[in-house]
């Protein structure tokens, strides 16, 4: 290979020409608001995950956000707790805040980033109400473990998969082990809408109470109720006068967090081409994982279990202790060589200061503080090549060579 400097971009967005084609003709009809391309992007979502619902949303974080709010409906009440790992991308933690909860941290493992099972039952409390696992850089949380402890305690499961596209545990889709699962459809991730979220579980009746939480608690949002909602007549649970409009009558506290007809064209573009790009990417993730291996002195990386396959958002890389450079150091050359790099999240409730007033202290999660402090990830999408990953373990090796 060259000695040619490359520039590696940390991500990219394909917007298909089919996309491109039902955007225009969304612009022309006038009729941009949510409609037919949203439901059928959700119905076309619900089959890829393997669940009988989607229920599509403005964000990842507003999907966190109204999986949690579902409970309101089922008996918790504001200032319960939600269990949640300590590491992860700070909405995570705003959407328990915004949904009328209080987080309750949990330390992770750092050879997997997700939240630690054994670390779980000592945070549980009498006002415990689900646990919300974290399936980081895609590598699948321990759900087995997980749900054992939920169904002990009579907790929800709520799974965060917002960067696990693609991700198997033990045969399965992650998002079809929880009571729901909430995805990420930033333009960052596999699947995009540019913008966007997507809860998708098997319960009809918390897909119907999303669908109400999305637009301000309207009493109903269930599709055939949509498609004539003038009629005055729910065929779930409530039947109104011939006078009364449906769509002011308001049942719970909500939310506006729609997704418009746009995004979901760039979004079933996206779908066709979904498979596609996993493979290439599972074919990046791969191909880096198997020859980074021999950086384990200074560097590491995370590793698929026997029974998972990593979803490829990206590639994390995290220093080991004793090495003689710091996480600054390392990045630093990385973007002098062209090489795109972001840090890999941080401990939210002790290195987010916006968590301050939950009272936690450095030191409570010594492994999400470590990640927080000495590691990055890079990009393994569809428009890296072997030749760029070759690049990128050239530099990296020269680098510790320099270094070490």
């Amino acid at each position: 290979m060259s000695n040619k400097k490359l520039r590696i971009p940390f991500g990219t967005v394909l917007i298909t020409e089919k996309s491109k084609k039902l955007v225009n003709e969304v612009l022309n009809s006038n009729r941009v608001s949510g409609g037919k391309h949203v439901r059928e992007f959700e119905k076309r979502y619900a089959r890829l995950i393997g669940t009988k619902e989607a229920v599509a949303v403005s964000s990842g974080t507003d999907a966190d956000a109204l999986a949690l709010a579902v409970l309101h409906d089922l008996g918790a009440k504001r200032n319960d707790e939600i269990i949640v790992p300590s590491l992860s991308f700070v909405a995570t933690g705003n959407a328990v805040l915004q949904a009328g909860f209080i987080p309750i941290f949990v330390d992770i493992d750092r050879c997997t980033l997700n939240i630690a099972p054994e670390k779980i039952e000592q945070a549980i409390t009498e006002k415990t109400r689900a646990i919300m696992p974290v399936h980081l850089m895609g590598k699948p949380a321990e759900m087995d473990t997980i749900n054992s402890i939920a169904k002990k305690h009579k907790l929800f499961v709520i799974e965060d998969a917002a960067e696990a596209h693609g991700a198997v545990y033990k045969g399965k889709n992650v998002g079809t082990f929880g009571h729901m699962a909430a995805f990420s459809l930033y333009v960052a991730h596999m699947i995009t809408t540019v913008e966007g979220g997507i809860i998708v579980t098997d319960n009809p009746e918390f897909a119907e109470i999303l669908r109400s939480l999305r637009s301000h608690g309207r009493a109903c949002k269930c599709e055939s109720c949509v498609l004539n909602i003038n009629s005055g007549y729910c065929h779930k649970r409530f039947q109104y006068d011939e006078d009364t409009d449906i769509r002011f009558v308001f049942e719970r506290i909500g939310y506006s967090c729609k997704m418009n007809e746009i995004e979901a064209c760039i979004g079933l573009g996206n779908l066709d081409t979904y498979s596609e790009i996993l493979m290439k990417r599972r074919h990046n993730l791969k191909y880096m994982t198997e020859r980074f291996r021999k950086f384990s002195p200074y560097l590491v990386t995370i590793e698929a279990g026997p029974d998972e396959e990593i979803g490829p958002h990206a590639f994390p890389i995290i220093l080991q202790e004793g090495v003689n450079f710091t996480r600054n150091d390392f990045s630093n050359y990385l973007e002098s060589n062209g090489i795109d790099t972001r840090t890999l999240f941080s401990s939210m409730p002790t290195q987010c200061s916006g968590f301050k007033f939950l009272g936690y202290k450095l030191g409570d999660f010594p492994n999400a503080e470590y990640i927080g402090n000495n590691a990055i990830h890079i990009g393994i999408h569809q428009d890296i090549e072997n030749e760029h990953m070759d690049y990128i373990l050239n530099i990296i090796e020269g680098f510790i060579r320099k270094n070490a």
